[in-house]
């Protein structure tokens, strides 16, 4: 398998100097598909074009699919199709060319038209026509990089979809909870606190998360607006208030409490506010997660000795066990399509934990993550592509992604400071 290793600092322009995570792929897949993004003409006195074509680069190569080429080894700029010479992008051994224009509107807005060529069939595959604010210049480019991974893949694009996480200070004496562009630009603050921030949980319309905060008090779940930043408490009883998670249709949250003695899996509706427990077991339940029926959740169990997965029928109350390869499996997260689930395993005692997948209809299990440690949190990309995770890397706590077949991985170290507790967002709307 082909090694690769690159660093994008292209990722911080103008209009996200703020962002504190950067990209470094370590590993992309063998068959790579070949692919020129031309430098866009632009026809404006801002320079779209240029943050509009990097930014589609950046994505398209750090997905693992794709070899993009630099414009310096290009033969020519074309902007028209008229322009367009086939030969010259053969001679290069490219498959595939994208070039666009972006146009000055009297409004102020800016207007975007590319388009997708096949070099062997000499045939265009896709052309489309964007417009946006200055401020959004990011977000057309992230959407057009999904239109082209749809194109050439089959797969929905993910690049346009927003992640969650937690950093904090060497001295760990300020937590921040912030969301960012799937890239790590883009980075906002969402709250800052002096209590440690657990487990944040993205609605499924993307307009709210849910987290815990370990206060003196004990540890609350949270339930906070993202662009208004009003926070609601939800959960604040005696003992263990932890691991929220939306239900597919975002009225309902399943939460770990201890409050009757032992840690189990509660569901509370957001709207009557009344709740309803789940599991009652001696063993140690906890760190639920809904299946995309609605009428599944999944869970980690110490009833078997260890920690290991379990799904409960919420209609029938039926409860089976899903793990049964390695000393400890937890933590696990669904894909949308309910497919298959990640989780954290550990093969045998005093190993090493590692991020893996786990197949539900044919029950195989995979390891996904090298070259770190102790790794823990996955979250699964909306396309089931992609897992991002926390990890030790080099001492340090980072972000690190691997594709769910393994082929693609990449690190997502922050610039000050450690980053954890990741979470993938949906689709924006």
């Amino acid at each position: 398998m082909m090694q690769r290793l690159f660093f994008i600092a292209s990722l911080l322009f103008s209009v996200c100097a703020k962002a504190e995570l950067t990209i470094e792929i370590t590993q992309g897949i063998a068959s790579s598909i070949p692919i020129s993004v031309v430098p866009f003409q632009t026809v404006s006195s801002q320079s779209s074009g240029d943050v509009l074509d990097d930014v589609i680069r950046n994505d398209l190569e750090r997905s693992g699919h794709f070899s993009v080429l630099s414009p310096e080894d290009m033969l020519s700029h074309p902007h028209t199709e008229d322009d367009l010479y086939f030969r010259d992008w053969r001679l290069l051994k490219q498959e595939y060319v994208v070039m666009g224009v972006v146009t000055e509107l009297a409004t102020g807005q800016f207007q975007v038209r590319y388009q997708l060529f096949d070099v062997f069939n000499e045939r265009e595959l896709l052309t489309q026509t964007l417009t946006g604010t200055q401020q959004q210049i990011r977000d057309v480019a992230h959407r057009i990089s999904d239109a082209i991974y749809e194109q050439l893949t089959g797969i929905r694009g993910a690049f346009s979809t927003k992640i969650a996480y937690v950093t904090t200070n060497p001295q760990r004496t300020r937590f921040n909870l912030s969301i960012a562009d799937s890239d790590g630009a883009r980075e906002k603050i969402i709250l800052t606190s002096k209590y440690s921030i657990f487990s944040p949980s993205w609605a499924p319309d993307g307009k709210r998360i849910a987290y815990v905060m370990l206060e003196d008090a004990g540890s609350r779940v949270y339930l906070q607006d993202i662009t208004t930043g009003k926070k609601e408490l939800i959960s604040a009883n005696r003992g263990l208030n932890s691991a929220p998670a939306f239900s597919p249709d975002g009225n309902k949250l399943a939460v770990t409490l201890s409050k009757d003695g032992n840690p189990e899996i509660y569901v509370v509706d957001l709207n009557t506010r009344k709740w309803q427990r789940i599991t009652n077991h001696y063993g140690i339940d906890t760190e639920p997660n809904w299946m995309p029926d609605g009428k599944h959740i999944i869970f980690t169990s110490g009833r078997s000795g260890n920690p290991q997965i379990y799904r409960k029928n919420l209609e029938t109350g039926y409860i089976e066990r899903l793990t049964f390869e390695g000393h400890y499996n937890a933590r696990a997260r669904l894909a949308q399509d309910g497919r298959f689930l990640v989780l954290v395993h550990q093969a045998k005692a005093g190993g090493d934990f590692h991020i893996a997948s786990l197949d539900l209809t044919r029950g195989l299990l995979q390891i996904l993550s090298s070259g770190t440690y102790l790794d823990e949190s996955p979250s699964v990309s909306p396309n089931g592509v992609m897992v991002m995770y926390a990890a030790k890397h080099n001492k340090r706590s980072i972000l690190a992604a691997v594709s769910v077949d393994g082929d693609v991985k990449f690190l997502v170290p922050s610039k000050s400071g450690d980053v954890r507790e990741p979470a993938w967002g949906p689709y924006p709307n």
